[in-house]
């Protein structure tokens, strides 16, 4: 037989399990979703919306949350003859300003492909430089007076943004100041729970009317998450009974997000089924969650290391040797001095104070470290430790560097080498 081929023997529907499925219930938001469509009740009452800020760590289920209400509300509002509502969603990855979204919300709404549209087709998209941002809002106020009836606008990872938010002051009030002929409201996302804190004073006045947090999933909430997939995307008696128990406590100690446990577990049953296709047994085991944990972390720490150069990596080797010892999180400023060392006996030249902290911020953007936040009697300062196994970031980094067998015997000393 090919190598291509229908044969499976534990996956029945993998899309089952990936992060944009949309699930007909969404499991453990029961208290989230009756807050969120109060919220949005005065929609069908034909009134002016009120403006929702969402938060919430990635994957605790707020997008989908937006989308399974959405589309509720939107078959609702069809039963009434005096709600026109219509939907115009944006995620805003890589949108760093307040122009940059009005451009693209812009653009959004005059994209032939958009189903809401009824802006003339003699509008043109508009590109992201060349105009004040006076006139790239009033072209979308315009274009928005141009649809008509209620509109949602949802502005998904709006965090993006940062300290740029006049867009969440100016969308909510544009109909008051210039008058439209439309009822506008926002939903912001946001996976940052300190975005909400560095909002100016007037946004936080105007837009956060109705404000739901989304905690991190804990393990019980996930398992049942998780389970609720596999009886779809899983052949019967495929699962042996600690796999689910095992990803969703992996994924609750670390961020208590649905799509971490369920990245985990489709990349288990992928092992699993390679290792049935080899002739092994049709099971999903706790070595395959295990071996799926390993491969994740270690092509995050790759991914990650794409950015970096080679001091960057020694800055990672430096933790690495403070982890393996067991002295981990530690202070930028011992982190520094055990950095020089390893330059030292690496025959190369280190690099200033400063620069090390940018390495070590970066690392953590990466999700490779994580900054822990620290005081003493002394003051406030930062620590950082691994955010992924020991044994992953060795592995990576010997792709780079060469054999650590050093830092591996040193971590069996110390036991703390998964």
């Amino acid at each position: 037989m090919g190598r291509f081929n229908r044969e499976s023997f534990i996956i029945q529907d993998k899309d089952v399990l990936r992060d944009d499925y949309q699930p007909e219930t969404l499991e453990e938001r029961d208290e989230e979703l009756d807050e969120y469509a109060a919220a949005l009740r005065p929609v069908i009452q034909g009134w002016q919306p009120n403006n929702v800020f969402l938060y919430g760590v990635t994957g605790v289920g707020k997008t989908a949350a937006t989308h399974g209400l959405l589309e509720e509300l939107q078959e609702s509002a069809e039963e009434y003859d005096d709600v026109d509502l219509n939907v115009i969603e944006l995620n805003c990855t890589g949108c760093t300003t307040s122009y940059q979204v009005a451009v693209n919300l812009v653009n959004e709404i005059r994209s032939p492909s958009h189903p809401l549209t009824t802006v003339s087709s003699s509008h043109e998209p508009m590109s992201e430089t060349g105009y004040q941002q006076k006139r790239i809002f009033n072209e979308l106020y315009n274009d928005l007076e141009s649809i008509g009836g209620t509109i949602l606008v949802i502005l998904d990872e709006i965090d993006n943004i940062g300290s740029d938010d006049d867009i969440l002051y100016e969308l909510p009030r544009a109909r008051s100041q210039l008058d439209l002929d439309v009822k506008i409201g926002v939903v912001g996302i946001s996976n940052d729970f300190k975005f909400r804190e560095n909002l100016s004073p007037k946004v936080k006045d105007t837009l956060c009317e109705e404000e739901i947090l989304f905690p991190p999933y804990n393990a019980t909430e996930l398992q049942n998450i998780l389970k609720q997939r596999a009886d779809i995307a899983l052949y019967d008696d495929v699962l042996e009974p600690d796999v689910i128990p095992l990803c969703a406590a992996f994924s609750a100690q670390d961020s208590g997000s649905a799509r971490q446990a369920l990245r985990l577990l489709r990349k288990a049953a992928d092992i699993a089924e390679n290792d049935a296709m080899a002739g092994g047994e049709a099971k999903i085991t706790e070595e395959h969650v295990r071996e799926a944990k390993h491969q994740i972390q270690r092509q995050q720490v790759v991914e990650g290391m794409h950015s970096l150069t080679r001091q960057g990596q020694y800055v990672l080797l430096t933790v690495c040797q403070l982890a393996a010892a067991g002295e981990t999180p530690e202070r930028t400023k011992l982190i520094y001095e055990r950095y020089q060392e390893v330059l030292h006996n690496h025959g190369s030249k280190p690099l200033k104070r400063r620069r090390v902290h940018d390495h070590l911020s970066n690392l953590s953007l990466h999700g490779i470290l994580r900054l822990v936040d620290s005081s003493s009697g002394r003051g406030n300062y930062n620590e950082y430790e691994l955010d992924v196994s020991l044994s992953s970031a060795l592995d990576a980094l010997e792709n780079e560097l060469g054999a650590l067998d050093d830092i591996r015997e040193t971590a069996k000393r110390h036991r703390v080498l998964e």
